[in-house]
């Protein structure tokens, strides 16, 4: 009890020092979480792909669209369940600044390639019902404050003209790692309107959506999937939904790194700022060490009070960190356009890392004064001035 009062105190012996040093280390905290949040972010639709579904679309690019024939041919091939299409919409909600993904799909596929989206049976059943329905995910209905039966109106862009949609049906992601700022609607619907205002831009969707048998055959069923097009207008390329959406993430793969590269160099500041905080305490205590020993202290006395005021330090400023951070991401979530990050949660990984180098640092930061202090002889320690 004595040596966690004398740790107490000594941890507070120079007060501006220990909270600056407390507050040093809460930033390098808050830094690291937000960074890795972002990265995390980022790498949310890689991480939410499933290993039984493959992408099907134009070789040349991801923005040629593929032509809607090309769906039989494909449901044909061996290893295939089920093909489902999509088609990217774009348009004008309310204004630019409101961005997330606009998508026509394939109204009577779509929902049985992606089951984690959450949609009743009923809810299904009307949105299949009418041509301009919509369905939403969750996060959107809650930051336009939109409900069933509600109107969405549109201004196209990609696709000119005015859009009406009605919303008939929420979805509920079924797990943390699902998009829930979505908005599906028809292709039908859509295709319909190019019919008449562009005839050479019909029956023609973005991407296709392949549902395969066994996740083990994705190589093998990709291989027969391309082949099928080789010599055609518009060949493909298959891959996983994991690697498509892995071609997104590499795009921005110089600006991930270095986010990755200084958020590990921020733990390096962490430590150098509570490292020369000991070194500090540690020299300024040279005669009272001394004394300890003196008083017949042993070493690991000595050990125990220097290392405890580190840790102390250390752990102080890693939780006013962590209880400063989580909360401003939520805050972050909640103001920023969802279609940015559909997915902006701190990992439980990242709470364990910032926690576990905050612990480690702690003790490394430590050994150079209990180094310092333990070699030291009674004698010089009493010579000592500083």
């Amino acid at each position: 009890m004595k040596i966690l009062k004398m740790i107490l105190k000594n941890a507070f012996r120079h007060k501006l020092r220990t909270l600056l040093t407390i507050f040093g280390i809460s930033i390098a905290v808050i830094a690291f979480g937000l960074l890795r949040t972002v990265v995390s972010a980022w790498y949310a639709g890689v991480e939410a792909s499933a290993a039984d579904r493959l992408i099907t679309r134009n070789a040349v690019s991801f923005i040629m669209p593929l032509n809607l024939s090309y769906r039989d041919k494909i449901a044909n091939v061996n290893g295939v369940e089920l093909v489902s299409y999509a088609n990217w919409f774009g348009g004008v909600y309310i204004d630019k600044n409101q961005f997330f993904a606009r998508m026509g799909i394939d109204a009577e596929t779509y929902f049985d390639v992606y089951p984690e989206l959450g949609v009743s049976d009923q809810e299904l059943a009307d949105f299949k019902k009418e041509r301009n329905a919509c369905i939403i995910g969750e996060d959107i209905a809650i930051r336009y404050n939109l409900e069933i039966g509600d109107i969405m109106p549109m201004e196209g862009d990609i696709y000119p003209g005015q859009w009406e949609f009605v919303v008939r049906g929420i979805y509920k992601p079924k797990n943390t790692s699902v998009d829930a700022t979505q908005m599906l609607f028809h292709w039908d619907y859509l295709n319909q309107r190019i019919e008449q205002n562009s005839p050479n831009r019909a029956n023609d969707v973005g991407w296709y959506i392949v549902k395969i048998e066994n996740p083990e055959d994705a190589g093998m069923v990709s291989e027969r999937v391309d082949a099928l097009f080789e010599n055609s207008a518009a060949s493909t390329k298959t891959e996983t939904e994991r690697a498509f959406q892995q071609g997104f993430v590499s795009a921005s793969g110089a600006i991930l790194t270095a986010m990755n590269v200084m958020s590990f160099l921020i733990i390096g500041i962490i430590m150098l700022v509570l490292g020369n905080t000991m070194i500090m305490a540690a020299r300024e205590r040279t005669r009272e060490y001394a004394v300890f020993k003196a008083l017949g202290f042993s070493g690991k006395h000595l050990a125990g009070i220097i290392m405890g005021e580190s840790l102390f330090i250390s752990l102080l400023g890693g939780a006013l960190g962590m209880a400063i951070v989580l909360p401003l991401i939520s805050g972050f979530e909640a103001f920023m356009p969802k279609g940015w990050f559909p997915v902006f949660q701190m990992e439980p990984v990242t709470t364990i890392m910032a926690l576990s180098a905050v612990f480690l640092i702690g003790l490394i930061a430590a050994l150079f004064p209990i180094r310092q202090a333990m070699s030291t002889k009674i004698i010089d320690g009493f010579r000592f001035v500083g």
